[in-house]
């Protein structure tokens, strides 16, 4: 990493949701999700040289705040994240985050964002990134299981990078099912709205369930999946919510991204704590096997981690030399004598 200019750490770059809209329509949608995709593979391919460790949760009766730092040795990034499913009730979102990079170097904070749009393009980017490697060749229908604030991004992503052209929708509030269908209506899929869960899974090679209630559910049971299909199960995110019966778990080969974080919050806290899984940058780097038959039935137990977190806020570092879609902050104290903080202080005292 070469030397910091004193100049450029005097202020710290802020991608606001307004700007954070700008850069998404100047780079295109579907482009940034292929874009994340590859930068989140990269770093799976390099997963030994990171620190982790399960995100920082405080829960409560309403929901959960939580923190989620990891570095490279290089650029240290975390992410303020919250879940709180009430909130549509009172007309506020469920998730809303923003997150941080610094220089492990200076300790200088270099980029600020927000970071409730750039989650769900990083959750729709690793889920459509994964199945590129667990769902069956040629899959081109999904069901989408939860058709909240998630559903059009996960569409997009998976048609983006695996070729996905037909949805069969789902959601126990029907006007969440429509306003799918209105989103995505001139965006070339086939959109099937469903009755049931059930109805919603016929046919369809990949099962995405999204559901955003935090207790212990069953969406998908046992005799709703077939032999050969991939569920991307990407609702689990904090102990005690579940979408899945057990018995899917146990006749399925299960793909996680970090176990001590997803024993906690995924489909597998029901299971026993030696319950077998693969991590995927296992897959990723050839360590470990993927799908491995067409009868094979694969399981994405997908809770969010760190360093896809990290992967996004490095693209949108990265991308923001070529679309200037920020503004400074000025929230790093930079006096001229780095030992005279005060005497900077003093300077700015009003005259008069």
């Amino acid at each position: 990493m070469p030397a910091p200019i004193a100049s450029e750490l005097a202020y710290i770059r802020f991608v606001s949701v307004e700007n954070m809209m700008k850069l998404v329509h100047s780079i295109g949608l579907e482009t940034m999700l292929k874009d994340l995709a590859r930068y989140i593979e990269d770093d799976f391919r390099r997963w030994e040289k990171f620190d982790k460790t399960p995100r920082v949760a405080s829960h409560s009766a309403e929901g959960v705040i939580e923190l989620m730092p990891t570095s490279d040795g290089e650029d240290y990034g975390f992410k303020y994240v919250n879940g709180h499913p009430k909130n549509t009730r009172e007309g506020l979102q469920t998730v809303t985050a923003f997150g941080l990079l610094a220089r492990v170097d200076t300790g200088y904070p270099e980029l600020l964002t927000e970071m409730t749009l750039l989650t769900a393009l990083r959750t729709a980017a690793t889920s459509a990134m994964v199945a590129s490697h667990l769902a069956p060749k040629g899959a081109r229908v999904m069901a989408m299981i939860g058709n909240g604030a998630q559903s059009e991004f996960q569409a997009l992503a998976m048609r983006a990078i695996c070729g996905i052209d037909t949805l069969r929708l789902y959601d126990i509030d029907r006007a969440a099912t429509e306003k799918v269908v209105r989103n995505l209506k001139q965006k070339g899929f086939d959109l099937v709205p469903c009755a049931t869960p059930e109805e919603a899974v016929e046919g369809a090679q990949i099962i995405t369930t999204c559901t955003a209630d935090k207790q212990y559910a069953t969406i998908l049971t046992d005799n709703m999946v077939g032999s050969g299909q991939h569920i991307n199960a990407i609702g689990g995110d904090c102990p005690g919510k579940t979408e899945l019966h057990k018995d899917i778990l146990a006749r399925s080969d299960v793909f996680v991204e970090y176990p001590p974080q997803t024993r906690i919050e995924g489909e597998i806290q029901q299971m026993p704590d030696d319950f077998p899984v693969t991590e995927m940058w296992q897959v990723i780097t050839g360590v470990a096997k993927g799908r491995t038959s067409a009868r094979q039935i694969t399981l994405f137990d997908g809770v969010g981690f760190a360093i896809e977190d990290f992967s996004a806020l490095r693209y949108l570092r990265d991308k923001l030399h070529d679309h200037p879609h920020y503004q400074e902050l000025d929230i790093i104290a930079d006096p001229d004598d780095p030992r005279d903080l005060f005497g900077m202080l003093q300077r700015a005292r009003p005259v008069g």
